[in-house]
């Protein structure tokens, strides 16, 4: 058998053979643990991935667009996405999926930029729906479009810095030398560890023109020649000039959107055309879907995707008799037809994240650009300087070729061509070398007066170099002219309308609600029925569970608010409209589940209100009696829970309402009962008050309910009256016993 290979052990320290430290529990602090091993994760997520930078791009989506224009795919033909995916991770090394989601997003066919630096072919999905995945890059089809060659304008004349690779195998760039702001042309969103950036894309031709005009003045007002951020999707902005302001001043803010809709008269439904950047089409049905069924709205029959070759579609079949505009004002309050987008424009500025306003954006880019072109120039100047070296000594060799052909001709060694020809006619090594090379060919005179009579022009052109150079101003002219080329070239019309809406108009037009007469029951156990009269005179008896039955019956209307107290000190709110009508025959909705109550919470009083005036009494075991207005209930948002509705210290025993003040009977389990006007108690503005001691009960006996009191129920009234509280109260008297209520 083959001898086990010994494996040699650490050198530990030991002590009679047992390691020293051995089984002992290292102290380490988590603080200092984070800060080594999280925060350098966070600082790289925050440069190297999340945040764009002034270019407009992240290194995901530059790196992949570098590879595109390595692969010669500005103006070549399109190739399979799986080729761009492969040698993207020459760059990219964080897997092929995530190259390929990024191409997804930033392509034509995905429609989610509103000028797409990806001109695909094949199915890559839509920004505005959810469901409508895009084919595996196997099948589509890519190239760079048009418009990134100004991104790589002038990429090749050190406009900008290269560092290598993840491997050191080849060199990309930190930036791309982009001839326009493309950092305000398309939308950019990005998650990092304790930031985030989210900018929203303006409309190219404003952007260029507002640029220009800040490089001429450094005061002009932005919002004068770019008034808003224009979408892809092409939904309406609904205007408000201070949050407008806000967002343009200091980078962040909630622009709101709304939907483009038409009505077909002949359908009878509408056409949605244009939905929030936000959203997608099928959270919008979802939630269309939910409201009908919920009772919400009642004037939508159906509601369709009918997306298609056409571009996005939603159809809403209406019922007979609907007004198209006031149910789409009522949709954009109850679903995602209209939503907002928040700005949030935080960009990565020497390294460094900044949360900029758009003027600050654009003098940022502004100063980006200058070094670029200044680069560049001087990339050029150095250029036609060597160029104009080599001609000049090639000039010379005008003045003598016999000379220059001799001297080529006598030397006898190759190595001492280039020296002999330094010697000959005073040029330097580099001139020489490139004499040397010339073919033999081309030593004629014709030749040589070709290449030479290019010196004035080239000695003209870099006098031009070098005075842009010495000038700011130029280099700003020359910016100014390659904006206005690019607005002429790539400019398109706004795809968003900007439109102005008066908030409360528009406040009282949605809260617009049938409102008919209706009767509203509500039963011990919990049951909710809302019945129109007309289906209450024909439905005959009520149908209840075993054992229970009606604990209110109320004459109201449609329109009105329903306050459910339960048994946890809690107050439910809801609208009566939200409820279906029904009819007697049925048990109605069970309130603890329609409104979701808690756990082992139910209902025990409703009260129906429009105005939230008049008073609560609420009446606890303990004998007190709390009194409080009804106003206090009432919120200006829509609430649907309020907590501590009353006292949670001690159990509730009855609860009852009235319009004002009137006289109460307050019964005890020991049978007595007291007759007190509710004047008599002081009105608590806070809900959970403790209340007064109203009853004077002996042990073991407790408060049992409040009733208002009807005229003609006791034959004599002053037996039950006090004029002190607490009181004893008193038993009812023989002709009184019938309307004594049962004890439990």
């Amino acid at each position: 058998m083959p001898r086990k290979k010994k494996t040699s052990k650490p050198n530990l320290p030991q002590v009679n053979g047992v390691i020293e430290g051995a089984g002992e529990v290292a102290e380490q602090h988590i603080v200092s643990s984070i800060q080594e091993n999280f925060m350098p994760y966070a600082m790289s997520l925050i440069l190297s991935r999340a945040i764009p930078e002034i270019d407009g791009f992240k290194p995901s989506h530059r790196k992949l667009l570098y590879m595109m224009y390595k692969m010669g795919l500005l103006n070549g033909a399109r190739t399979k996405s799986a080729n761009i995916v492969g040698a993207t991770m020459k760059l990219n090394p964080h897997g092929d999926a995530a190259i390929y989601d990024t191409m997804v997003r930033m392509s034509r066919g995905y429609e989610a930029l509103l000028h797409p630096y990806v001109d695909s072919k094949g199915n890559f999905g839509k920004f505005y729906s959810r469901d409508m995945a895009w084919a595996a890059s196997r099948y589509t089809e890519a190239k760079l479009d048009k418009i990134c060659a100004e991104l790589f304008k002038d990429i090749d004349k050190d406009t900008v810095d290269f560092v290598d690779n993840y491997d050191n195998t080849m060199q990309e760039p930190t930036l791309l030398p982009a001839t326009f702001p493309s950092v305000l042309i398309n939308s950019n969103t990005g998650i990092a560890v304790g930031m985030a950036s989210n900018i929203c894309s303006f409309n190219l031709r404003e952007v260029c023109e507002t640029t220009a005009a800040l490089i001429r003045d450094p005061e002009h007002d932005v919002m004068s020649t770019m008034p808003a951020p224009d979408f892809s999707g092409g939904a309406s902005i609904v205007y408000d000039d201070e949050i407008m302001k806000k967002v343009y001043e200091t980078g962040r803010g909630s622009i709101k959107l709304r939907a483009k809709y038409s009505y077909d008269k002949k359908a009878n439904c509408i056409d949605i055309t244009a939905i929030p950047y936000s959203t997608n089409s099928e959270s919008i049905i979802d939630k269309v879907i939910e409201l009908v069924k919920g009772g919400k709205v009642k004037e939508i029959s159906d509601i369709r995707d009918e997306t298609g070759l056409d571009g996005l579609k939603l159809t809403i079949d209406l019922k007979r008799g609907v007004d198209a505009d006031k149910l789409m004002k009522k949709l954009y309050k109850l679903t995602p037809l209209e939503d907002s987008y928040a700005c949030n424009f935080n960009v990565l500025i020497g390294g460094t994240p900044m949360v900029l306003g758009v003027k600050e954006i654009l003098d940022e880019w502004i100063a980006f650009r200058i070094e670029c072109v200044r680069r560049r120039t001087f990339y050029d100047l150095n250029k036609k300087k060597d160029k104009l070296h080599l001609l000049k000594g090639l000039e010379k060799i005008l003045l003598d070729i016999d000379k220059a052909i001799k001297i080529v001709r006598e030397t006898d060694e190759e190595a001492e061509v280039v020296p002999n020809l330094m010697i000959g006619f005073g040029i330097d090594e580099i001139q020489a070398e490139y004499v040397a090379e010339i073919k033999l060919r081309h030593l004629n005179r014709e030749y040589i007066l070709k290449r030479t009579k290019d010196i004035e022009d080239l000695e003209n052109e870099i006098a031009d170099l070098e005075a842009i150079l010495k000038s700011r101003s130029r280099v700003k002219t020359i910016i100014v002219r390659e904006l206005k080329e690019v607005a002429e070239k790539y400019g398109q019309e706004r795809k968003c309308e900007i439109i102005y809406s008066n908030d409360e108009d528009d406040d009282e037009d949605i809260e617009e609600i049938p409102d008919y007469p209706v009767h509203l029951f509500f039963t011990k156990e919990g049951y909710f029925k809302k019945i129109t009269p007309l289906s209450l005179r024909m439905g005959g008896d009520q149908k209840l569970k075993d054992g229970d039955e009606i604990a209110e019956a109320i004459e109201f209307t449609n329109n009105c608010d329903l306050l459910f107290f339960t048994n946890k000190a809690q107050c439910y709110k809801a609208k009566a409209h939200e409820f279906a009508d029904t009819k007697a025959s049925v048990l109605g909705e069970y309130i603890p589940a329609k409104l979701q109550m808690d756990e082992g919470e139910v209902a025990v009083k409703m009260i129906a209100t429009k105005d939230y005036k008049g008073i609560i009494l609420f009446g606890f075991e303990n004998g007190k009696v709390a009194k409080v207005p009804l106003s206090a209930y009432e919120t200006k948002t829509n609430r649907k829970k309020l907590t501590k509705a009353y006292c949670e210290k001690f159990d509730i025993a009855d609860i009852a309402f009235a319009k004002e003040d009137k006289e109460f009977v307050i019964s005890a389990s020991s049978g007595r009962m007291l007759l007190l006007h509710s004047a008599l108690l002081n009105l608590k503005t806070t809900r959970n008050t403790q209340g007064v001691a109203v009853l004077r009960l002996k042990k073991g006996h407790r408060l049992f309910s409040i009733k208002e009191y009807e005229e003609g129920r006791f034959s004599k009234p002053s037996r039950y009256r006090t004029k002190s509280l607490p009181a004893l109260g008193a038993l009812p008297s023989p002709d009184d016993t019938s309307e004594q209520l049962s004890i439990i």
